[in-house]
């Protein structure tokens, strides 16, 4: 018989983001708190995958542990879900020996690690990091795209074709030639495009232009 879910266990730990347990075994919930909270990570537990989609939102931060055979919702449909509904937190997924396949499917679905039992709390602790690391790079790299974006959508389209011209190594006067205007208009919308993007170089436009992901 499956036990009722227990009220979430929080430990507020200082600094780190929230690791959420998701696992309906309580032993193995509390181990993990208790692990957890003395490496200097804040916990949260939740009996069952229910539990945790019911508390969990695309701003939640951190990364979640969770076991792949659970009643109702298991791992594995959870990883799904989260990849479906764009929650990105990061997932470990910790397995059995029998279950390697479907932490390989969890995976695919977007899991950035699996865990077999039995583990060491060293092996725990390492694939908390490595996944909060993870997504910390990846979130920089997101608010780069974003903001590379951003200051390119401030040009006109004139000057956007401009600077592609440019990315693609043409000189001012082929950039002419290939958009049907004078080498001086070139030069016009070149330098107020470096204006708008806030750039002293052509290198740093497109270092920007990379960066947001126009290359081809």
């Amino acid at each position: 018989m499956r036990e009722q879910p227990a009220p979430a266990v929080r430990h507020d730990a200082v600094g780190g983001e929230k690791v959420h347990v998701i696992d309906d075994d309580e032993a193995v919930r509390r181990s993990l708190a208790l692990l957890l909270a003395a490496a200097g990570y804040a916990v949260e537990t939740h009996a069952s995958a229910e539990d945790f989609l019911r508390v969990a939102t695309p701003l939640t931060a951190g990364c979640a542990i969770v076991d792949i055979r659970m009643p109702g919702m298991d791992g594995l449909a959870l990883q799904e879900h989260m990849t479906a509904e764009g929650l990105p937190l990061p997932v470990v997924v910790v397995t059995g020996h029998a279950d390697i396949a479907l932490a390989v499917r969890a995976m695919k679905a977007g899991a950035r690690d699996f865990i077999e039992k039995p583990y060491t709390n060293e092996r725990m602790i390492e694939a908390i990091q490595a996944a909060l690391d993870g997504a910390r790079h990846d979130a920089a790299r997101a608010r780069r795209i974003s903001d590379a974006r951003t200051r390119i959508g401030r040009l006109s389209a004139r000057e956007q074709d401009v600077l592609r011209e440019l990315v693609a190594g043409r000189p001012n006067k082929l950039v002419a030639y290939a958009l049907s205007i004078s080498p001086r208009t070139v030069e016009i919308h070149r330098a107020n495009m470096m204006e708008k993007l806030g750039v002293r170089s052509l290198s740093e436009a497109v270092r920007l232009f990379i960066a947001a992901g126009f290359e081809e």
